[in-house]
C-alpha cells in the first residue's frame, strides 16, 4: 500500500545512508494497577507519539521498533480509557501503526476487535459532533481507515457482522441527522470519507450480512418518509410561500447508498438480488394459502391470496424496487425478471402490484409517489399560452416526487415492457385500472424524462383511448384521471395529433363521449376536465392557434349537447361546468392574484393587459368566445338555458315569498293555506332536480330555517337589476352561510337552482362590452355579439337599461300610496338613503315630489319601520321646509287617527320619530299623542291570553298590537330624550319612569283588568328595561334611578325568558362599552353567573375580561369598586338566604366576579372593599345583616381564590370609599369592633367552597372532551343553572335561617310543554357611521330564539339556529371586523368638571381588547365547564329535596306570580369617596347613525352562535 505521506527528500537520502528509521518515542503509555498515568501527562505523550508516527514513511520505518508501542496502544487501558481525548489519540496511533506495518498488522485478533470496536462505537459517532475538541483526531482516523483501506481488517475480525451492522447503521443515521447536537452542520468531507469507507468494505467483501443489506436498502425508503404506499399520496396544493418546505435533495444516507450502488453495481446487484429473492420468489406460495382477500368484486373469484402481513411486506419490497430503479437501475438486472414473473401470477394481488410497480419504474416514480397533477385553472388571467411553456412556473419541485429514469426501461427490459403492455386486457378490472393509471404517468412524465419511442408512445395513447370505453366504470374513471395528470401542453402536443374532440375515435373525442357516461363519477370527471382544458385554452383560442382549435375548439359544443340528453343529473352537472369551468364566476381573479397571472405567461397584448382593470369586459369576451365555439345545436341549448333564467328567477322569487309567509312554521293565521302553498312550490321545483324527495326535504328545511338574510341574498342573485359583482358576492356569501350553517346539504340543492335563475351570463355589467364587440368585431366576436344582443332584446329587454337610476329616484318610482304597497325590499334602500341623508343632508333632494314621496313612505310604507327612515330623510336638513313637511305629515296622521285604522303602525312609528326629531312640531298635539300611546295602546289588552301562548315570538311573527305597544313605549322615551330643559325633562319623566318600572317589576303586565299574553309581556318588559338604559345615558335621567329600582332592573338578567335576558345584557354591554352609562351598571352583568346558555355566558365572560384589561391598562379601578355594589345587590336579591347551601350559591356570584376581574395585583383592593362593607349599615333595609354576612363570604372567597391561584396576597394600604345610598356609617367604635369580631357565615362554608373549587379543577381536566361534546353533541353538554324566578311573596331580608326553604321560595316555569324552536329575527347589516335617531331604537326590538326552558326540557339541549340578516348590498368583511369590536368600542363620552378623569380609548386599544378576548376564550370555557361539574355534584347531594322542590314548583306555576315588594327606602346612588369610579357625564346630543343597527347584528350573530351550542337548561332551586 502506498504510504499516506512522504518525508522530505533530504531525510530520505539521510535514511538511505543510515538504514531503516527507528521510532524515537520511548515513554511508557501503560501503567501498573493502582498507579495510573495522569491524564495530562498521558495526553502529552500520546500527542508526541501521534505526531512522530504521522511523519514516518512505510518504506523507511523499521517495523520492529513499533512492536512495543503497538502493544501499549492496543491495551485495554488506552482503548477503554474514560477520557475521550486519550481514546482519540490512541485511535490515531493505531491507524498510523496499521499504515506503517501494512499489510501485516502487529495486533492480535482480539486486539483488532477492540480497536475496531473503539472505532465503531466511539470514533465514528463522535464525528457527527463538529464541536468536539478532538474532532481533528476523529477525522484523521476516518481518513486513514478509508485511504489506507485498513478498515478491511474488520471483515476478518471475529463477530464482524455486529460491527458491520453497527458501523453502517451509525453512519446512515448520523449523516441523515443533518446537524449535530450543537446545531453545527456536519462537514461534507466527513460524509465523503464515510462514503469512501463503506465503499472499501463493499469492494473487498465477498458477501455482506443480510441485516447490513437490509439497512442499506432501508435508506432508499427515506424518500418515502413519512408515509409509504401509493394509496397515501394525496398531494395538497402548495403555494409559493410553502415552496421552501419541499425537499431539494435526497437525504444524505440515501445519497451514500445510491453512490455505492452506482460505483459497485455488480456486487450490489448480487446483494440486492438475494435480498429481493427472499421476499418476491416466495410469493408463488401465496396462491396455495388460505384466507382469500377478494378482488374488487366485479369478476369471478381468483385464487386465494396472501395475508395482510404478507401483502405489507410485499408492498414494501415493491416500493423499494421503485426507488432503486430511480436511483440505481443497474443493480436490478436480476430483480426485474422476478417482477415480470409476477405479471403472470394467478393471484390478483401479485399481478396488480407488479403492474403498478412496473408502471412506476417506467415512469421514473419512486417511493415518494407520483408528482402532483398540474393545475388547470380556467379562471387564471392572462390565460396560458403554448409558447410560454419555458416561462411557465411549474409547481414547486420536490426532488423526492420528481420522476427520473436514468435508463430507458423499454429498451433495457423490452420483454418485460411488452408483458406490461399486455396487462391492459387483464380480465380483472382492478388490474386494468392500475395499468391505465400507470400509462397516464408514463406519458405525462415522458417515461421519467428519458422519452419514449414513437411506436411505444402511440401504443400507450391508443391504450388510454381504449380504456376510456372499457366496460368497467373504474377503468373508465382511471382513464379520465390519467388524462388529468397531463399538462395543457401535453394534451395539445401528445393527444392532439391523435385527433381533436371533433374527430371520431380519437382520445379526446372518446373523452368527450364520457360526458354522457351512465356512471355519475365518470361523467363528472370527464366533463369537468374538458371544461377546464377549454378554459385554460381560451388564450390560444382567441389568438387563433390552429393546433389548439383543432384539439379543443369543439369542447363547448360537446358539453352543451349533453343538454339534449334530458337527464336531470346531467343538467345539474352541465350548470356546474358552465359556471365553474367554461365561464367561471371567479374569472378574472382579483388583482392580488398577479403572481398567478405571471405564472401563466406575459405574452398577452398590451390591450389585453389593459383590460385587467375591467373584469366585466373580460367576462363578456369569454362569454362571446364560448358562443362562437358552439355549433348550431350547441347555440340552441345555450340560448334555451338563458331563456329559462327569468322563469327560474320567478319560481325562486315565489318560493322565497312562500318561505317568508311560512315564517319557519310559525304562523298566526292561514297556516294550512301557507303550508300548502309552500309544499306546492317545492313540489314544482323538485321536478327539475334528480332526487325529488331529497329536493323537497332540503327546500323545506331551508324554509324552516327562515333565514331572512339568505332570502335577500337569493333576491340579489336572481334580480336583473344587479350588476355581476353584486350577484357574485351575494352567491358566495349565500353558499358560505349555508355551508357553515346547520344544514349544509341544502347547498347541493340551491346551487343548481341559483345557477339557472341568476343573472350570471346575460348581466347588465356585460352589456356595454358586448355592444362594443358588435360594433368592432374584434377577434372575430362580432357575430356572436349580435346574436347575444338579439336574444336579449327578445327575451330580456330590461337589461338594456344602462343605469337603474339614483337611489332617491328609485324611491320615488316605487313610492307607495294608500292603495298600493311598496316592495318590502325597498325598505333597505330607504334605510340606506336615511343613513346617507344624515351624513350628507345637502345631497338629499328637496323638491316637492321627493318630499311627497317620503310622506307617502311614512304613511303607507311596508313594513312599518319604513316610516322611521322616511321621517329621518324628511328632517335631515333641519330647515324650515323640512319642518313644514313634518307638520303636514303630522296633520295627515292625526286626521281620523284611531287604533286599528289602516296603516296605524306607520302612523305610530312616524309620530315616535317626530317626537324625537321635531318636538316643536308635536308639542301642540302632545295630549292627543299621549292619549293614543298610553290610554288606547298600552293600557288596553285586545288579544286574549291563552295557556298556549309562547313566551316569545320573533319580530316577523309579532302581531300588530304588540308592535303598537312597543312603538308607544318608544314614543314616550323619545319624547323625554328630545327635551332640552333638564328640569322639565325630570318632571315629565316621573310618570314615564313609573310606567317603565311597573313593566319591569310586574314582568310586563300593565293592565289591571285583563291578562296580557305572555309573549307581549316579554317584549314589553325587555323594551322597558332597554329604554331605561337608554335614558340613563343622560345624567339627569340616571339620577332618577333609585337603588331599589336599580336592583329591580338588574334582575332582568335572570328573567325566565332567554331572549329577554340576552337582549337586555347586550344593550347593557353596548352602552357600557361606549361609555354611556355610569360604572355602577357594571354590577348587573355579574348576575350572569347562573346563565343557562353556555355560549352566551362565555361571550359575556370574554367581554368582561376585555373591559377589565382596558381599565387595568388605564389604571382605573372601576371593576374593583363594583364589589361593594355587588354585595348590596346580592344582599337584596330575592333568593338570598343565610342557609349554608344558599350562601354557596351566592358565593358562585362572587366567584364569577373574582374569576373575571381579580388579578394578583388588585386582589388586595377587592378584599379591602369586601372588608369595608362589613363596617357599615344597610341604607336600603335598616337593621338587615345580609350585607355583613355576604361581606364575610366575599372575604372567604377572595382568600380561597388566592390560595387556589397560589398568589401572594398584598394588602391594600389605602382607604376606600363606599357608595352613598347603599351603606351608612356605624354609630360607634364599639359597634364596629363587635361586628368585626363576629363571624356571620355558618360553619362548613370552607368545606363547601373547597368542593366548589375542586369541581372547577376537575372540569379543567375534561376540557377537551367537553368542548367536543358541546360542539358535536349538544345533548351531552347541558348545564344546570340557576332558574330565573318570579316570587309570589317578598322574602325575608334577615340573615336568620328559616325552617323551611320550600315555604320561602317558589319556582315558576314559563311553560309546561316543549316550546317550538324559534327563528332569529332579521336585521339589516350596515357599516357603522355613528349613533343617532335613525337606528337608536333598533336594539329594543326583540331577537329571535327560544323562550324559557320548561321542566319538560331540562337536561336537553336546543337546536341551533342561524342569525338572519336582511340585506346584501351594504355588507362586507369590514362589518364582520366591526362586529367583533362591538363590546370593546371606544368611549366617546364628554367629560364633566366633577367627573373622574377617564381617557378615550383609541383604535389601538380596541385592537388590544379584541386580542385579549380571543386569548381568554379558552380560559372562559374552562370556567364554564368547572361550573357545570360543581352544579352536577351539588345536584346529587340535593336529591332528597328534589321532590319537594318539584312539588312547590308545580304549585307556583299554577298561580299567577305577584311582583316582589320593594325592600327599604329609595336612596340616590352616588360616590362616597374620591376613589368612587362613577363618572358623571353631560347629556349627549342625539346623533344620527347606524351604531345600534350594527350592535343588533352583532347580537344576533352571538345569539346564533349560542344556539349552535345549545341552550343550557335552568336549575330549580328550593
Amino acid at each position: 500500500m502506498a504510504p499516506r505521506r512522504s518525508a522530505p527528500v533530504e531525510v530520505e537520502e539521510q535514511e538511505a545512508e543510515e538504514g531503516a528509521t527507528q521510532l524515537q518515542f520511548n515513554e511508557p503509555l501503560t501503567w501498573r494497577p493502582g498507579k495510573p498515568i495522569p491524564i495530562d501527562t498521558l495526553l502529552k505523550r500520546l500527542d508526541r507519539l501521534t505526531k512522530e508516527l504521522a511523519e514516518m514513511d512505510q518504506e523507511t520505518i523499521d517495523p520492529s521498533s513499533l512492536t512495543k508501542v503497538a502493544k501499549e496502544v492496543a491495551s485495554n487501558q488506552l482503548l477503554n480509557h474514560k477520557d475521550k481525548g486519550v481514546r482519540a489519540y490512541t485511535a490515531c496511533c493505531v491507524v498510523d501503526i496499521l499504515r506503517l506495518c501494512a499489510p501485516d498488522a502487529p495486533f492480535t485478533p482480539s486486539q483488532l476487535k477492540d480497536v475496531f470496536n473503539l472505532t465503531v462505537t466511539s470514533i465514528i459517532p463522535s464525528l457527527f459532533d463538529p464541536s468536539n475538541p478532538y474532532n481533528n483526531q476523529h477525522k484523521y482516523v476516518l481518513r486513514s481507515l478509508a485511504e489506507i483501506k485498513s478498515i478491511v481488517l474488520l471483515l476478518d475480525v471475529d463477530g464482524s457482522e455486529n460491527l458491520l451492522l453497527h458501523l453502517f447503521s451509525t453512519i446512515f443515521d448520523g449523516v441523515s441527522g443533518s446537524k449535530s447536537t450543537s446545531g453545527e452542520q456536519v462537514a461534507k468531507d466527513v460524509e465523503y470519507s464515510m462514503q469512501e469507507l463503506l465503499g472499501v468494505l463493499i469492494e473487498d467483501a465477498t458477501s455482506l450480512p443480510a441485516k447490513v443489506v437490509d439497512v442499506m436498502m432501508a435508506q432508499f425508503l427515506r424518500a418515502a418518509a413519512p408515509r409509504t404506499g401509493r394509496e397515501k399520496h394525496n398531494h395538497v396544493p402548495i403555494d409559493d410561500t410553502q415552496a421552501t418546505l419541499l425537499a431539494k435533495e435526497e437525504p444524505e444516507a440515501y445519497q451514500i447508498v445510491k453512490h455505492l450502488c452506482q460505483v459497485f453495481p455488480d456486487k450490489m446487484a448480487r446483494f440486492v438480488s438475494q435480498y429481493f429473492s427472499d421476499v418476491i420468489v416466495d410469493a408463488t406460495s401465496f396462491a396455495g394459502r388460505s384466507g382469500h382477500h377478494g378482488d374488487d368484486g366485479d369478476d369471478e373469484d381468483g385464487p386465494s391470496g396472501p395475508s395482510e402481513s404478507d401483502l405489507r411486506e410485499l408492498r414494501k419490497a415493491h416500493t423499494l424496487i421503485r426507488e432503486i430503479w430511480k436511483a440505481a437501475p443497474q443493480i436490478l438486472q436480476n430483480v426485474v425478471p422476478q417482477v415480470d414473473a409476477e405479471l403472470s401470477a394467478d393471484n390478483v394481488h401479485l399481478r396488480q402490484l407488479a403492474t403498478e410497480t412496473l408502471g412506476d419504474m417506467i415512469s421514473g416514480i419512486g417511493a415518494a409517489g407520483p408528482p402532483p397533477s398540474p393545475t388547470l385553472d380556467p379562471a387564471a388571467y392572462p390565460p396560458l399560452r403554448l409558447d410560454d411553456d419555458d416561462k411557465t412556473v411549474a409547481p414547486a419541485a420536490n426532488i423526492l416526487t420528481t420522476p427520473l429514469s436514468a435508463i430507458s426501461f423499454s429498451q433495457t427490459h423490452n420483454t418485460t415492457f411488452h408483458n406490461f403492455l399486455s396487462r391492459k386486457n387483464d380480465k380483472f378490472s382492478a388490474i386494468r385500472a392500475a395499468w391505465t393509471s400507470a400509462v397516464g404517468y408514463i406519458l405525462s412524465t415522458s417515461a421519467g424524462g428519458i422519452g419514449l419511442g414513437r411506436e411505444d408512445e402511440m401504443a400507450l395513447i391508443q391504450g388510454i383511448g381504449e380504456k376510456l370505453s372499457d366496460s368497467d366504470e373504474r377503468v373508465r374513471l382511471a382513464a379520465v384521471k390519467a388524462i388529468e395528470s397531463f399538462s395543457f401542453q401535453d394534451v395539445i402536443q401528445k393527444l392532439g395529433p391523435n385527433g381533436g374532440v371533433g374527430k371520431e375515435g380519437s382520445v379526446l373525442s372518446t373523452l368527450a363521449d364520457r360526458c354522457r357516461d351512465r356512471r355519475p363519477a365518470v361523467r363528472v370527471a370527464a366533463m369537468s376536465l374538458l371544461g377546464k382544458l377549454w378554459g385554460v385554452a381560451t388564450g390560444e383560442l382567441i389568438a387563433g392557434n390552429e393546433a389548439v382549435i383543432a384539439a379543443l375548439g369543439q369542447v363547448p359544443s360537446r358539453i352543451y349537447n349533453s343538454f339534449y340528453a334530458n337527464d336531470l343529473e346531467l343538467n345539474v352537472l352541465l350548470d356546474r361546468v358552465i359556471y365553474e369551468c367554461l365561464v367561471p364566476l371567479s374569472y378574472p381573479p382579483p388583482k392580488k392574484a398577479s403572481k398567478i397571472s405571471a405564472s401563466n405567461g406575459n405574452s398577452q397584448s398590451q390591450a389585453a393587459a389593459a383590460d385587467t382593470s375591467d373584469p366585466d369586459a373580460l367576462r363578456a369576451e369569454r362569454i362571446l368566445l364560448l358562443l362562437r365555439s358552439l355549433d348550431t345545436s350547441g347555440k340552441k341549448a345555450f340560448f334555451a338555458m338563458q331563456a329559462r333564467q327569468p322563469q327560474f328567477a320567478h319560481v325562486l322569487e315565489t318560493y322565497i315569498k312562500q318561505c317568508d309567509q311560512f315564517n319557519g312554521g310559525v304562523m298566526d293565521e292561514n297556516r294550512e293555506k301557507k303550508t300548502a302553498n309552500l309544499n306546492k312550490t317545492t313540489q314544482y321545483i323538485s321536478q327539475f332536480l334528480p332526487d325529488e324527495v331529497k329536493t323537497k326535504q332540503e327546500l323545506y328545511r331551508f324554509a324552516k330555517a327562515n333565514d331572512r338574510r339568505n332570502y335577500n341574498l337569493i333576491k340579489y342573485v336572481i334580480g336583473q337589476e344587479h350588476d355581476f359583482k353584486t350577484v357574485h358576492k351575494a352567491l358566495k356569501e349565500l353558499m358560505k352561510r349555508i355551508q357553515t350553517g346547520k344544514d349544509p346539504v341544502v347547498r347541493d340543492t340551491l346551487l343548481p337552482l341559483l345557477y339557472r335563475a341568476g343573472c350570471l351570463l346575460f348581466n347588465r355589467s356585460h352589456l356595454s362590452t358586448i355592444m362594443e364587440y358588435s360594433r368592432s368585431d374584434e377577434n372575430g366576436l362580432g357575430a356572436a355579439a349580435h346574436e347575444v344582443l338579439n336574444e336579449i332584446s327578445q327575451r330580456n329587454p330590461d337589461l338594456f337599461k344602462t343605469h337603474i337610476g339614483q337611489l332617491c329616484k328609485d324611491l320615488v318610482d316605487q313610492s307607495p300610496t294608500a292603495t298600493r304597497e311598496n316592495d318590502p325590499v325597498v325598505v333597505e334602500t330607504l334605510k340606506a338613503c336615511s343613513t346617507y341623508a344624515q351624513k350628507y343632508p345637502k345631497d338629499v333632494p328637496a323638491d316637492k315630489e321627493f318630499m311627497r314621496t317620503m310622506i307617502n313612505y311614512a304613511l303607507y310604507g311596508q313594513p312599518a319601520r319604513a316610516a322611521k327612515y322616511a321621517v329621518n330623510i324628511l328632517l335631515a336638513k333641519k330647515d324650515d321646509r323640512s319642518m313644514v313637511s313634518a307638520t303636514e305629515l303630522l296633520q295627515r296622521i292625526l286626521k281620523d287617527w284611531t287604533y286599528g285604522s289602516k296603516h296605524f303602525l306607520n302612523k305610530l312609528a312616524a309620530v315616535s320619530q317626530l317626537e324625537l326629531l321635531a318636538p316643536k312640531v308635536t308639542e301642540e298635539d302632545e295630549d292627543k299623542i299621549l292619549n293614543m300611546a298610553v290610554q288606547q295602546v298600552l293600557l288596553e289588552v285586545r288579544k286574549e291570553a291563552t295557556d298556549k301562548d309562547p313566551d316569545w315570538v320573533d319580530d316577523a311573527e309579532l302581531d300588530e298590537e304588540c308592535q303598537a305597544k312597543c312603538l308607544a313605549l318608544k314614543t314616550l322615551a323619545n319624547r323625554l330624550r328630545s327635551m332640552e330643559d333638564v328640569d322639565e325633562a325630570k318632571e315629565k319623566a316621573k310618570p314615564v319612569w313609573k310606567l317603565f318600572m311597573k313593566l319591569i317589576k310586574s314582568k310586563g303586565e300593565i293592565c289591571k283588568n285583563k291578562e296580557t299574553p305572555k309573549h307581549h309581556r316579554s317584549r314589553l318588559r325587555l323594551l322597558a328595561a332597554q329604554l331605561l338604559l337608554k335614558l340613563c345615558r343622560h345624567r339627569h335621567f340616571d339620577d332618577l334611578l333609585s337603588a331599589d329600582d336599580f336592583n329591580a332592573l338588574a334582575l332582568t338578567t335572570q328573567d325566565a325568558v332567554q331572549e329577554v335576558r340576552h337582549g337586555f345584557v347586550k344593550s347593557l354591554q353596548k352602552y357600557l362599552a361606549d361609555g354611556k352609562l355610569r360604572s355602577r351598571f357594571y354590577t348587573i352583568v355579574f348576575l350572569m353567573a347562573f346563565e343557562p346558555s353556555a355560549d352566551f355566558k362565555q361571550r359575556t365572560e370574554t367581554w368582561i375580561r376585555s373591559r377589565a384589561r382596558y381599565f387595568h391598562d388605564h389604571k382605573q379601578p372601576v371593576l374593583e369598586a363594583v364589589m361593594p355594589r355587588l354585595i348590596s345587590l346580592l344582599a337584596h336579591h330575592p333568593d338570598y338566604s343565610a342557609e349554608l347551601d344558599e350562601l354557596v350559591d351566592h358565593a358562585r356570584y362572587m366567584l364569577f366576579y373574582i374569576s373575571l376581574v381579580a388579578t394578583e395585583s388588585n386582589l388586595g383592593l377587592i378584599y379591602k372593599y369586601a372588608e369595608r362593607v362589613k363596617q357599615t349599615h344597610d341604607a336600603l333595609t335598616p337593621g338587615s345583616e345580609n350585607h355583613q354576612v355576604l361581606s364575610d363570604l366575599a372575604q372567604t372567597v377572595v382568600r380561597k381564590w388566592q390560595e387556589k391561584k397560589n398568589w401572594v396576597f398584598i394588602a391594600y394600604p389605602g382607604k376606600v370609599g363606599l357608595p352613598m345610598g347603599l351603606y351608612t356609617a356605624l354609630k360607634s367604635h364599639d359597634e364596629a369592633q363587635a361586628i368585626a369580631e363576629k363571624q356571620l357565615v355558618p360553619d362548613g362554608i370552607d368545606e363547601k367552597l373547597d368542593e366548589l373549587l375542586r369541581a372547577m379543577d376537575r372540569k379543567k381536566k375534561r376540557k377537551s372532551l367537553a368542548t367536543y361534546s358541546d360542539d358535536h353533541h349538544p345533548s351531552l353538554g347541558t348545564h344546570t343553572a340557576k332558574k330565573p324566578r318570579v316570587h309570589a311573596k317578598p322574602k325575608s331580608t334577615t340573615s336568620k335561617p328559616s325552617s323551611s326553604s320550600a315555604s320561602r321560595k317558589s319556582i315558576t316555569t314559563s311553560s309546561t310543554t316543549t316550546p317550538k324552536p324559534k327563528k332569529t329575527s332579521s336585521a339589516k347589516p350596515k357599516k357603522r357611521s355613528g349613533r343617532g335617531a335613525d337606528d337608536e331604537d333598533e336594539e329594543e326590538e326583540g331577537r329571535g330564539g327560544r323562550g324559557a326552558i320548561p321542566d319538560s326540557e331540562k337536561r336537553r339541549s336546543g337546536r341551533p339556529r342561524k342569525s338572519v340578516n336582511a340585506s346584501y348590498m351594504e355588507r362586507d368583511s369590514e362589518d364582520d371586523d366591526e362586529e367583533m369590536l362591538d363590546g370593546v368600542a371606544k368611549w366617546d363620552r364628554e367629560r364633566e368638571e366633577e367627573s373622574e378623569g377617564e381617557e378615550e380609548v383609541v383604535a389601538e386599544e380596541e385592537v388590544e381588547e379584541v386580542v385579549e378576548m380571543h386569548a381568554e376564550s379558552e380560559a372562559s370555557e374552562k370556567e364554564e365547564e368547572e361550573e357545570e361539574s360543581e352544579k352536577e355534584e351539588r345536584a346529587e347531594k340535593k336529591k332528597p329535596a328534589a321532590a319537594a322542590r318539584a312539588k312547590a314548583g308545580k304549585k307556583a306555576a299554577a298561580v299567577k306570580p305577584k311582583p316582589a315588594k320593594a325592600k327599604g327606602k329609595t336612596a340616590k346612588s352616588a360616590a362616597i369617596a374620591r376613589n368612587e369610579t362613577d363618572s358623571e357625564r353631560s347629556e349627549p346630543e342625539p346623533e344620527e347613525g347606524d351604531g345600534d343597527v350594527e350592535m343588533k347584528d352583532a347580537e344576533e350573530e352571538e345569539a346564533a352562535n349560542s344556539a349552535k351550542t345549545g341552550g343550557r337548561v335552568t336549575r330549580a332551586r328550593k
